[in-house]
């Protein structure tokens, strides 16, 4: 009895996991889970500077302005919960509204450190979370329109002790 529930498991645990990368937009590929090309998904170990190129393409990156408003702090005190909160004042229209927003840290193995996603319904694009950081370096918000406009705000954040780095 025990084996035959041992198995089961392992075939549901199985099918669990592939139902979860097909829907997270993974491919499988030789029975392992490889990442696919959503141009959201952080990849390990990836320049700051091919991350953007990869997000945007050759879009240019316009400074925000007033347009976004980027609350870090300038010091964390611990860099494993480090609060963000990002509000865009830019239309949210049918036609013309905020369509991603990205939080971005440049000395992170993993540069996205979040990717936030609106549509015209969403009334404002603004969202609050808390991030990783592994040392000290630049926090990016970056808000992409439905019509490829690309607005970026950074500000350094000094991170103290116990970044994700340790």
């Amino acid at each position: 009895m025990n084996n035959l529930r041992r198995t089961f498991l392992k075939v549901a645990g199985g099918a669990g996991a592939v139902a979860a990368a097909v829907s997270l937009g993974l491919s499988i590929s030789g029975g392992a889970v490889a990442q696919g090309a959503a141009p959201g998904m952080p990849l390990p170990d990836e320049q700051v500077a091919d991350t953007l190129k990869r997000l945007f393409g050759n879009r240019p990156i316009q400074a925000a302005g007033d347009r976004i408003k980027f609350d870090a702090p300038l010091i964390a005190e611990n860099g494993a919960v480090v609060p963000v909160r990002v509000d865009v004042e830019l239309p949210m229209t049918k036609d013309d509204y905020v369509k991603n927003v990205y939080i971005i840290s440049d000395k992170n193995r993993r540069p996205v450190n979040a990717q936030f996603a609106f549509t015209p319904d969403s009334g404002k694009a603004a969202v609050g979370t808390n991030i990783r950081l592994a040392s000290t370096g630049d926090v990016r918000a970056i808000a992409e329109t439905s019509k490829g406009a690309v607005y970026e705000v950074k500000r350094e954040v000094k991170v103290t002790v116990g970044g994700c780095g340790g």
